[in-house]
């Protein structure tokens, strides 16, 4: 992960460190609650019995049941629980850096031109309303490593990236429990990092021919590039191309 301050000065002052250590720290407390690497995490000892959602940290709980509502909203696109125990791998990264985000580097537009963090590639961007700065965020190829499909102009949202091109087919179907197939990567922008990476996780889940989940999405933009090369890309919930693309796509 990485924390991105864009300065007048040039300089980062002492109160952006702060926040900047501040926002880690947040985010390496939720690790060790959610993390599936760690035998000790809530997560792990929930799954081997020792420890009930109710009876775990606070943030569990709440995790729980927005998972749940993200399986309703998406139709069972995505899902916490379909290998049969509670893992919202799926959902914790976007939740937790937009959490730690908005409460540690948003305020920081007071007197910065613009702040934004990037964990893995899921990006939570912030603009200062009087600035006229735009985040350039380049959209990889998936079929062409070094290469960019798209490149799409944000001030303030959140950008999430979902496929095939860093770990190959590990997205499963939660429905029939086999790896999602005919999506190398669907990008959503968004307001929020945790709906961008949601919805991203259930466009590549759906497939390049069901584009019926769109209009719920809330999503303000996006990509699908399907195994076979082909672009898909839309504006709200109105598809405005399926071809071969590369340009640029404001958000």
């Amino acid at each position: 992960m990485s924390i991105h301050v864009v300065s007048v000065q040039g300089t980062i002052d002492p109160d952006a460190e702060r926040a900047i250590q501040g926002c880690f720290e947040e985010l390496r407390d939720i690790d060790r609650l959610f993390s599936t690497y760690r035998p000790d995490s809530d997560i792990n000892r929930i799954r081997r019995g020792e420890l009930s959602v109710a009876e775990a940290d606070a943030r569990v709980v709440v995790v729980a049941d927005a998972c749940a509502r993200a399986e309703a909203a998406t139709d069972g696109l995505f899902s916490a629980s379909w290998r049969g125990w509670f893992d919202p791998t799926g959902y914790v990264k976007g939740w937790a850096v937009e959490e730690a985000s908005r409460r540690h580097l948003q305020p920081l537009l007071s007197s910065s031109v613009a702040v934004g963090i990037n964990a893995g590639g899921d990006l939570q961007l912030f603009t200062a309303p009087d600035a006229d700065w735009r985040w350039h965020v380049g959209i990889a190829d998936p079929h062409a490593p070094g290469r960019l499909v798209a490149t799409m102009e944000v001030a303030n949202g959140a950008v999430a990236t979902s496929g095939t091109a860093e770990r190959g087919h590990h997205i499963i179907d939660p429905r029939t429990g086999d790896p999602a197939t005919g999506v190398a990567s669907a990008t959503i922008v968004a307001d929020s990092l945790t709906r961008a990476d949601i919805w991203a996780t259930a466009a590549v889940v759906a497939g390049t021919a069901d584009r019926s989940w769109l209009e719920k999405s809330g999503s303000r933009t996006g990509m699908l590039v399907g195994d076979d090369g082909e672009v898909t890309r839309w504006v709200g919930a109105t598809t405005v191309a399926v071809q071969p693309f590369s340009g640029v796509l404001a958000a």
